[in-house]
């Protein structure tokens, strides 16, 4: 039996299992032995392949992921005036179109790929080398349309497969491997979906049979899996329903609920595509930073672009390499000052709108 027919076995087998305390340990293994298939696969078929050659550019990327049709090409073009080829058929983009999403003074680049199918984890549609391409941006748009909301289970499916975590963090756990001893499991917080006996046997399943194993989060099967694994990439990304114009309010309010859409646009008519921009900023979490030189006027019009949480050595590492070096204080005027002008330190933390003044030896 060749891998293939073992991980649809296994998925079958998985999907007949009623998951609670006395199977939790047999779908642990499950999971653990349907992990290592997958990666397996991955691997005989090249592991994670590089997928379309598109060189990053701008701020961030973005990637436009969406069954045939679903009005990917129509959205880039009106996101970021670029002229993707659009046709009412599926597969009309047969490689990769790149624009860029001028906003706030950032520019994000924005992917249209070829329409994602069922299967195309496995390669169906070229659809390896499009999953693959996800690992790379920064943030994940899945475009439904409003007439398939059933899609977005099997997109999901799929980038799962592919090893994508869409709006998950990296669970905290840490896994320390040694020559002898046997497993040594530690937890920080109460564990409601894992016992000791489970996570124990998947850590066995998986070759781990000696370690030290502290685990920080209430974390599931799955998670403890990719933990293991260390090969997962995760990516924020924003649900989004198109073809809005072609429903009633109605039917539209069903589909947000069915699918717990983000937003709902109009590519054709731009319905709600500039509040699709703002929450493509805010996603990325992208704030401005305003740079001026000591007795001169802050430069207002082009913002320096960078993400939530950045401090001061930040912005110096960005605008030059010797700044972190020679810098004395910075002067900071803004929502992260307590007053205009602040005298404040590398370590400081600034914030969206910020004017920030270096001074350096």
């Amino acid at each position: 039996m060749g891998a293939v027919d073992r991980i649809k076995d296994l998925e079958e087998e998985l999907k007949g299992v009623k998951y609670n305390k006395s199977t939790q340990k047999a779908v642990g293994i499950m999971k653990a032995k349907l992990a290592q298939l997958r990666e397996k696969q991955q691997s005989g078929g090249g592991g994670h392949t590089s997928g379309y050659a598109v060189s990053k550019s701008g701020d961030a990327t973005v990637i436009l992921v969406g069954f045939p049709s679903v009005g990917k090409s129509t959205l880039l073009n009106i996101l970021t005036g670029s002229k993707s080829e659009v046709a009412a058929y599926a597969f009309t983009t047969l490689t990769v179109i790149p624009g860029v999403l001028k906003y706030k003074g950032a520019k994000i680049q924005i992917l249209d790929v070829p329409g994602i199918v069922h299967g195309a984890a496995v390669g169906r549609g070229r659809g390896k080398e499009v999953l693959q391409m996800v690992r790379s941006a920064d943030l994940v748009i899945l475009l439904i349309d409003v007439f398939h909301p059933e899609h977005l289970p099997v997109l999901k499916e799929e980038l799962y497969t592919t090893d994508v975590r869409v709006n998950q963090r990296s669970p905290d756990v840490s896994i320390s491997k040694r020559p002898r001893g046997g497993l040594d499991i530690g937890t920080t917080v109460k564990l409601t979906q894992l016992n000791k006996d489970t996570i124990e046997a998947i850590c066995r399943e998986m070759r781990i049979n000696n370690a030290q194993v502290v685990i920080r989060d209430d974390i599931n099967a799955d998670q403890l899996i990719d933990a293991i694994e260390k090969n997962k990439k995760y990516v924020p990304g924003i649900i989004v329903v198109n073809k809005i114009d072609m429903v009633t309010q109605k039917k539209l309010e069903e589909v947000m609920k069915e699918t717990n859409g983000d937003i709902a646009v109009s590519g054709t008519t731009g319905a709600f595509v500039e509040d699709l921009k703002e929450l493509i900023f805010k996603k990325l979490n992208m704030i401005r930073i305003y740079t001026k030189e000591a007795g001169k006027k802050a430069d207002m019009n082009e913002p320096l672009i960078m993400r939530s949480g950045v401090t001061i050595k930040d912005i110096c590492e960005k605008l030059h390499r010797d700044f972190v070096k020679k810098f004395r204080f910075a002067r900071v005027t803004g929502p992260s000052a307590k007053f205009a002008s602040q005298k404040l330190s590398l370590t400081h933390v600034v914030k969206d709108g910020d004017v920030v003044e270096i001074h350096v030896r």
